[in-house]
């Protein structure tokens, strides 16, 4: 049998501290406890931070427990288990006789879109006592298992982010990188693109469970699942450690190495303009670029393949100082911007409520500023499609009524000609904004 723990201290002689962290037994609020490590295994200790309340309870008396909500599930075991590569099984043993349980988990933060979650694999969880002994371990190791899928909405960077990595960072940083993750539905493009974060939260290689590999992988713990708080956020009350937006962003620093941490740090204002190919199009597009240029700024336009490679791109957003684009999935890389910057999202008709919802509420966490051109109808594509006088335009809530595709069809399939003047405004305040900010100690 294999053990992955060569080069790397083992749990006991972590021990020789007091660590200082907050408990919830009740479920009510929280309070400071101290606790002597040297009387606590670590793995039980990192593991029982996960839960609260009920949960916490259920875990210290058979060391298993499970929750769900609206968008995830997460199980956690602080006993060894073993997890079987091929058919997605995870046994975890009890010290008591109860029964054998099966759960099914999907283990992605999405549970309540159906159309993320049938592209993602369910894996069994059996806990209670075995009638037939579990398969024997082929693989050892002395860190704890995270088994998470990369499939669900992956393509799209928004949801790579909001539903893998920020969950990821929740769910493990706190672990100091001693976790090794279990990747289901393994996509190999998305493990490359995303190496310098999973490198950062683990010091292990990924396990990628194949469908041909019936390999049996022994943890001493295991988590199946990631814990989600919102669109892009963090809710620091309810992580171990108590990380929040602001932590996140100085991990995203460290794994891509970004030097820029201020705005007031780059000597001449640089604008990143996303130029889309397909839907929300800047129809005159040029003429934008030539008033941003006339206004000062030095522009770089990007174009969605260009955001494929992480490494080099995260250093190109951290080097600017504003961030322009239409509504969509481009905007989630205003995480990567420095403090005091300005994110300027162009909001098409009808898209006013998942604008602020995905990018301009969370800029604020960000330590980013945020501004928003709404669009008017002459400004859109449909205005020359439909008329003024269609229900596009005139009854909006006739068409949504009828579902997300008839709204994508039409409110996010619009393209956009940009009033020139009006939008000189925005770009005005924006460079006032980067010109002007300074640095909080």
């Amino acid at each position: 049998m294999k053990d992955d723990g060569e080069g790397i201290k083992e749990a006991g002689e972590l021990c020789n501290f007091t660590y200082l962290f907050s408990v919830n037994q009740s479920g009510g609020n929280l309070s400071s406890e101290k606790i002597n490590i040297d009387a606590v295994d670590p793995q039980e200790f990192l593991l029982r931070r996960l839960v609260r309340g009920d949960d916490r309870v259920q875990l210290d008396s058979n060391g298993f427990s499970c929750r769900a909500d609206v968008h995830t599930q997460v199980c956690v075991a602080n006993k060894p288990v073993r997890i079987y590569n091929k058919g997605l099984t995870v046994y975890v043993p009890s010290d008591s006789d109860q029964p054998q349980v099966k759960r099914i988990v999907k283990p992605y933060a999405r549970l309540e879109d159906e159309t993320a979650m049938k592209r993602v694999s369910p894996v069994q969880i059996l806990h209670g006592r075995n009638t037939i002994d579990p398969p024997a371990c082929n693989f050892t190791h002395n860190v704890t298992a995270v088994v998470f899928s990369s499939k669900g909405f992956t393509g799209n960077v928004f949801h790579e982010f909001n539903e893998i990595i920020i969950p990821l960072f929740i769910t493990t940083r706190h672990f100091r990188s001693r976790v090794r993750f279990v990747i289901t539905d393994f996509e190999l493009w998305w493990v490359q693109k995303y190496n310098r974060c999973l490198s950062h939260l683990s010091a292990y290689e990924v396990i990628n469970p194949g469908t041909d590999d019936e390999s049996v992988h022994c943890f001493p713990g295991a988590v199946i699942g990631l814990t989600y708080h919102d669109n892009l956020a963090l809710n620091s009350t309810d992580i171990p450690g108590g990380y929040s937006m602001f932590d996140f962003k100085q991990f995203l620093k460290e794994s891509y190495n970004l030097k820029i941490n201020h705005v007031s740090e780059i000597q001449k204002p640089m604008l990143m303009l996303i130029s889309r190919r397909k839907t929300r199009r800047f129809l005159n597009e040029d003429k934008m670029v030539e008033m941003i240029m006339e206004l000062g700024f030095q522009i770089t336009r990007v174009e969605p393949e260009w955001m494929y490679n992480l490494d080099e791109f995260a250093e190109v957003v951290n080097s600017c100082s504003v961030m322009l684009g239409a509504h969509g999935a481009g905007l989630t890389n205003e995480i990567f911007l420095p403090t005091g910057a300005v994110m300027v999202q162009v909001v098409p008709l009808q898209n006013e409520w998942v604008a602020t919802t995905y990018y301009g509420g969370p800029a604020k966490e960000m330590g980013v500023r945020y501004l928003e051109y709404k669009i008017e109808p002459e400004e859109s594509s449909l205005f020359d499609t439909y008329g003024k006088d269609h229900p596009v335009f005139t009854d909006p809530k006739s068409i949504i009524s009828k579902g997300y595709n008839a709204f994508r069809s039409v409110y996010l399939d619009q393209d956009l000609k940009i009033n020139l003047e009006r939008f000189k405004k925005t770009l005005i305040e924006a460079k006032q904004i980067v010109e002007s900010s300074t640095p909080i100690n």
